[in-house]
This record gives structure tokens, C-alpha cells and sequence, in this order.
């Protein structure tokens, strides 16, 4: 019988200064909406979370509220969100690992979805859909952020997929795991293009949603989409390579592929407006939207431009990967 795992890291969490205590009512408050499952945690052989100092008491509080025992893996402060879920796979034995993000809410059908499709011995990794909340601003930053590509490796299959929505087969993920880029959340797309150009199908599983939360303050949204887009100029040449490689000799141009990717993805957005299992974009609504994905593009081409002239103001001085967010707020409302 096929065993499954679940690895959770708390790397969205820590930042903001946020404390133990903070940290701990936000992983009890994930634990408690995953304890309303159609396919309850107690049927998973391991449950793994990554943390970087949580105290004994706050983890055993977590254990009684996850209902079985966690398997607890402490790491360094410094160790970034994509090798987070390494070091949380490396704790697993299961044969089939998924993977979900502490700042994530997960609906109730999401565990039950995602798993099904390993029924199939042939499945090698499944990817869920994951959105923002179901507003403009969420509808509109999802066609950016969380858009999906058909596959020519089979039916219901996608080229990539987000490490905040998946699950692979042991043998698949140890073959391929997160890489070390300096990005701040672009590692999956590069596994998506290795696993698409070797050939391992991804299956998509849409009913399998998790909804992404906003950050909890404007200011760390605004640093949110330079971030994106200084990410650009590190994952256009993944992406030309995979997709386009005729215009790969164009690399040297500084930022005109990356511009190029990103006016790409414009027309990709716009064109996945009521596509993606969110309320209907007609009329005002759809031209507010298209007005949203117009401004957001725009904030992450400045992220685009900055980098490529040596200033990053996302990250600053410090590699992308190293920085974090805050996402602790329960209303879903961005605080000024």
C-alpha cells in the first residue's frame, strides 16, 4: 500500500520579525482549518514541519492539535524556503511526498484531491491549483502569480506547478529537488522545465485548490512584486531555454527577455480571466482586472529594470532567497 507524508516549512512565516509565540498561533491556526480534511491528517504516515526554533511546549500544543505526533525538523535561521522543503523531504520516508506552505489555506476536498491521482502506480507528480482570494485584486494577481500551462506529455497534464501545491513520488523528487538560485520564488519553475524536458509528466488536479494569502501589510506587497520581477532576469533564461531557445543569443541584451517575458505573460494573464476557477471578470469587473494586472506588471518590470542595472531595491544587499515576508493576518485585509 502506497504511504504518503506531508512536509510543511514555516519560512512565510518568520518574517515581519515575527516571534516564536506569532509563528505558533499561525501554524495552530493552518492546523486546525487541515484538521477539517475530507481525508484527515491521521491518514498520513508522517507529517513533517520545518522550523527554526519553535519551543517543546508550543510543539507539543501543535501535536494535540494536529492529532498525531509531528515530526519536528529544526533548522538554521539562515536556510532559505525552497531548501526548507528539502531538508523537510530528507526527514520523510513515504512513498509519495506532498507539499503545502504555513501561509496557505487549504480547502477541505485539497489533502483528498491531490493524493488520488497515485492510485495510478504510472503517476509520477501531481500539482494542485493554488489562487489568491476570490477578490479583484486576488483575481487579477492570480493570472500572474498562479497560471497554468497544458502539457504536451499527456491529457490534464501542466508544465509547472508551485511548491506551495504538489506531491511527488519518493524516487522523482530525490532525482530532481529544489536547486540553489538566487531567486526568490522561482526554483519550481526551473524544476518544472527539467521535469517537462526529460519528460516526467506533471498531472493537474484543480480540485486540489489552496489559496495563497496577500502578505499582512501594502508596503510588503509592493516588495513582493519587485521581488517577482528581479526574479525575472534570473528565470528568463530557464524559461527561454525551455520554451523558446531560438531566442536564447538575445541573453546579452540585458533586460529586453526578461521584458520580453514578463509582456508575455501580460497577454497569458489577461487571456486566463475566467479561466481559473474564480468568480466571473465581465464587464467593469473584467476591466478592473485587466487594470490590475496592468499595474502589477508594471511594479514587477521596475523590479525587472532595477536588477539588471545592479540595484535589487526587493532584496536589497542580501540574495532573494534569504529574504521573508509576513503572512499572519487571519482577515485577509492588507493593513496600510
Amino acid at each position: 500500500m502506497t504511504s504518503f507524508a506531508l512536509v510543511l516549512e514555516t519560512n512565510n512565516l518568520t518574517g515581519g520579525g515575527a516571534d516564536a509565540a506569532r509563528t505558533a498561533t499561525s501554524l495552530e491556526r493552518l492546523l486546525t482549518r487541515m484538521g477539517q480534511q475530507t481525508r484527515p491528517l491521521s491518514t498520513l504516515a508522517e507529517l513533517v514541519i520545518t522550523h527554526d526554533g519553535l519551543p517543546a511546549a508550543a510543539r507539543a500544543r501543535l501535536d494535540a492539535v494536529a492529532g498525531l505526533a509531528i515530526r519536528w525538523v529544526e533548522l538554521a535561521p539562515d536556510v532559505t524556503y525552497y531548501e526548507a522543503k528539502n531538508r523537510g523531504f530528507d526527514a520523510t520516508t513515504a512513498d509519495v511526498v506532498a507539499f503545502a506552505d504555513a501561509d496557505c489555506w487549504p480547502e477541505p476536498a485539497w489533502l483528498e484531491a491531490l493524493l488520488a491521482p497515485f492510485a495510478d502506480p504510472a503517476v509520477p507528480v501531481v500539482a494542485g491549483r493554488t489562487t489568491y482570494r476570490p477578490d479583484l485584486l486576488g483575481t487579477a494577481a492570480s493570472t500572474i502569480d498562479f497560471m497554468y500551462f497544458a502539457s504536451p506529455l499527456g491529457a490534464g497534464c501542466t508544465r509547472n506547478f508551485y511548491a506551495n501545491n504538489v506531491a511527488f513520488r519518493r524516487a522523482v523528487f530525490a532525482a530532481y529537488r529544489y536547486g540553489s538560485h538566487d531567486m526568490y520564488r522561482g526554483h519550481c519553475q526551473v524544476m518544472g522545465a527539467r521535469l517537462q524536458r526529460d519528460g516526467v509528466p506533471v498531472a493537474f488536479v484543480p480540485a486540489a485548490r489552496t489559496i495563497h494569502r496577500f502578505p499582512d501589510r501594502l508596503a510588503e506587497l509592493v516588495k513582493l512584486r519587485l521581488l517577482r520581477g528581479e526574479d525575472t532576469i534570473a528565470l528568463a533564461p530557464h524559461l527561454v531555454r525551455t520554451y523558446l531557445p531560438a531566442a536564447a543569443r538575445l541573453g546579452n541584451l540585458g533586460p529586453v527577455v526578461p521584458l520580453l517575458v514578463l509582456a508575455a505573460r501580460f497577454g497569458f494573464s489577461v487571456r486566463s480571466l475566467d479561466h481559473q476557477d474564480m468568480p466571473p471578470a465581465r464587464g467593469p469587473r473584467w476591466l478592473g482586472a485587466v487594470a490590475a494586472i496592468a499595474g502589477i506588471s508594471l511594479v514587477d518590470a521596475a523590479g525587472t529594470v532595477a536588477r539588471s542595472l545592479g540595484w535589487r531595491p526587493g532584496s536589497g544587499a542580501t540574495s532573494s532567497a534569504q529574504v521573508t515576508l509576513s503572512y499572519h493576518r487571519d482577515d485577509e485585509r492588507l493593513a496600510a
